[in-house]
């Protein structure tokens, strides 16, 4: 029933063999009980970078295996498949673990980079604020040059990981407001820095992963801790969601994939009229459109990480995989739960903890757009 990616290198095909009995045998069965806990299991976040999961496409110098920005995403899917929410530790390890890689000092580089991929810590990104949403070009947190130091002062909200990170790599201006773009700059700011304090938001779904706001109260940081040249950090911020947009749109293909495989099971297993329901093109024929869907949703993806790889540009139409990838992925949900929970009268199938997840992304996305 799964229209798979095809993988002719066998470092690959292990890898996401590897990927996908992880996620089947370790992630799914507790994804409920993470979810009510509303937090990340670190044991098996470190188990996936013992794995070598979290961001295989970085440097060997950092503790990567030097593969594909490809390889990656077909990790990122595998992993969705069993969770939605520990997949995104391994999109946003890639997309932090590159900014480090690229524009970190080789210190601050070579000690975060490889905490990342060994799933020692997570390091979420800080780039929405109240007044200005994800749009960095009009960021309003301050950092104020004083010598060797940056003084940090504003607020930043709607970040995920806020209360569980152990750093952030924080966007901030640096110029004028009047310099838009060219006044933001990028920081690695460690969580346990006098100044800073965090809260955490009430989500629908997602709780496993959570969302919160960052507060900055005269924060400082080393001039080391910058990220590249001073305002160049909306040009990393674009770049990394370019092809991290992409990364999102396999891990909700993940778990599209995974509430289809579901609804197929229980087609063949519910009775109705003395046959099992799969027998009525009713049913079967709008999930198997649905499967095509998701074959071109993925194809998708992974050619926009194949663009990466080759170091071509990703073309604006390519640019929106994430959003419209999401689109299925809320079909499915849709699409899936609608007869399983209307025929139980209750949310009791695996399936059904998987919409509110899918429902936050969506409203997420309408957020961004706005």
């Amino acid at each position: 029933m799964r229209a798979e990616p095809a993988v002719t290198d066998e470092e690959l095909a292990q890898l996401r063999e590897t990927a996908r009995r992880f996620s089947i045998e370790e992630l799914r069965p507790a994804y409920q009980t993470r979810e009510d806990e509303g937090r990340f299991d670190r044991v098996l976040i470190r188990r996936m970078g013992e794995l070598g999961l979290i961001g295989p496409e970085l440097p060997a110098r950092f503790g990567g295996l030097g593969l594909t920005n490809v390889a990656s995403g077909i990790v990122v899917e595998q992993i969705a498949y069993g969770d939605f929410n520990v997949a995104y530790v391994l999109s946003s390890g890639s997309l932090i673990g590159q900014i480090l890689a690229q524009h970190a000092s080789d210190e601050l580089a070579s000690l975060w980079v490889p905490r990342i991929v060994e799933g020692d810590a997570l390091v979420a990104i800080a780039v929405t604020e109240p007044d200005t949403g994800s749009d960095a070009a009009r960021l309003s947190l301050k950092a104020v040059r004083k010598g060797d130091r940056y003084v940090l002062s504003g607020e930043k909200t709607s970040i995920s990981i806020a209360d569980q990170a152990e750093a952030f790599v924080v966007f901030a201006r640096t110029g004028t407001k009047d310099e838009g773009a060219r006044g933001i700059s990028a920081f690695l700011v460690e969580a346990d820095r006098p100044g800073l304090s965090r809260s955490r938001l009430a989500d629908l779904g997602s709780k496993a992963v959570g969302r919160g706001s960052l507060f900055f109260d005269d924060l400082e940081i080393p001039s080391g801790n910058r990220l590249g040249p001073e305002g160049r950090g909306f040009v990393q911020v674009m770049n990394g969601f370019d092809f991290n947009r992409a990364f999102i749109g396999l891990m909700c293909i993940g778990a599209a994939q995974a509430s289809l495989d579901e609804t197929w099971r229980y087609a063949v297993d519910r009775q109705a009229f003395g046959a099992p329901i799969s027998s009525y093109q009713g049913v079967t024929f709008p999930l198997a459109d649905l499967e095509a869907q998701l074959h071109a949703a993925r194809q998708l993806c992974l050619h926009t990480l194949s663009l990466r790889d080759a170091g071509a540009p990703t073309p604006p139409r390519l640019r929106c995989a994430s959003c419209s990838r999401r689109e299925p992925r809320s079909k499915q949900f849709a699409s899936a739960c609608s007869p399983m929970v209307t025929m139980a009268g209750r949310w009791t199938f695996p399936i059904s903890s998987g919409c509110a997840t899918s429902w936050v992304w969506r409203l997420a996305t309408a957020r961004r757009r706005s």
